[in-house]
């Protein structure tokens, strides 16, 4: 097992701060022979940190993954390639692993071994002369496209929690006014244990809809993210605040009622088991936004912001309805 680095000692990561400045880091499972592939991604990438986790089979695959986030799995080699697209092949059938991407390397494949490698799963086959800047590139689009792909969300395929917090940060570095919307569903717990999660995501998909649509329509230039279940993050100029929110929420209280039964939506109410085991009436769904504006260069870092959203949430959820509230407060 070849091994040019130490690939067992690596330093915890501390706490974030606020002055932390974010550091690349790629870590690759690597199984080569006959190569020092190791040695050549490491000059590739310089100054950014490589991280080399050496394995030999599949079982020792899965342990280095199971351990470590492996951002891309490289195997290469010369002669017969049968047993790395048979190796390519268990990874695309295994659930917890073939989310990674596989980037295979040979210096002189028949199109057969190409296309058997491509048919199996193989998110990428560099073959030939060894182009350092050519391999360095498609190496590095191909791990920028998986880290994009994980974050869109599966349901809504809105931008998750790593590009929202992306994009936060971008607006707060640029020290510029706009105004974060937080927007969630109120008694959706209870919907979905009443109507079950299939009904329950499709309620889903429609507050998506809804939310996508009515930002998009009146604002080319924002910017509408899922963290994840029915809460939503919303990215607008602070004149677009109200407009936003009001079509928001007449657009989602004329259409949810038509995702309850006739029954129960004449009668306004389901009736189900609530936290504490008791049967409770819940109200038809609706949808609660809390806004905090960041002028004058109020908010720091994306923790400040957050900590402030969460708690006019919790505010904005007490009242009936669906509503939306403007934090009027300074930073706290």
């Amino acid at each position: 097992m070849q091994s040019t680095k130490n690939t067992i000692l690596e330093n915890w990561p501390g706490p974030k701060t606020a002055d932390d400045q974010p550091r690349t880091i790629y870590r690759f499972a690597l199984k080569q022979s006959g190569f020092n592939l190791d040695f050549h991604f490491e000059m590739l990438y310089r100054p950014v940190e490589t991280n080399f986790y050496y394995f030999e089979d599949f079982e020792e695959l899965v342990t280095i993954c199971r351990r470590y986030e492996i951002d891309a799995i490289i195997i290469g080699g010369a002669g017969d390639f049968s047993q790395a697209i048979e190796l390519v092949r268990d990874i695309k059938l295994n659930i917890f692993l073939a989310i990674i991407p596989v980037v295979l390397y040979h210096p002189d494949p028949d199109d057969a071994t190409i296309l058997a490698a491509y048919e199996n799963g193989a998110e990428d086959f560099i073959y030939g002369d060894w182009k350092n800047r050519l391999v360095q590139v498609r190496v590095r689009r191909l791990l920028e496209r998986s880290q994009r792909d994980l974050s869109i969300n599966p349901s809504s395929h809105l931008p998750g929690p790593a590009i929202i917090e992306n994009e936060l940060a971008r607006q707060i570095n640029k020290q510029i006014e706009f105004a974060v919307c937080y927007a969630d569903l109120d008694n959706f717990k209870a919907y979905n244990d009443y109507y079950g999660y299939y009904k329950g995501d499709k309620v889903i998909r429609l507050t998506a809809r809804v939310v996508k649509d009515t930002v998009f329509d009146l604002c080319r230039e924002g910017f509408v993210g899922h963290i994840a279940g029915d809460d939503f993050i919303i990215i607008i100029p602070v004149d677009m605040v109200e407009p936003i929110c009001k079509g928001i929420i007449k657009t989602f209280d004329s259409l949810i009622p038509f995702r309850y039964a006739e029954k129960d939506r004449e009668r306004g109410h389901i009736e189900t088991t609530n936290r504490r085991g008791e049967v409770e009436k819940f109200p038809l769904l609706t949808i609660s936004i809390a806004v905090v504006v960041n002028n004058n260069g109020k908010f720091g870092h994306v923790g400040e912001l957050s900590k402030m959203l969460a708690d006019l949430k919790t505010a904005t959820k007490q009242k009936e309805g669906s509503n939306f509230m403007v934090e009027r407060r300074r930073k706290y």
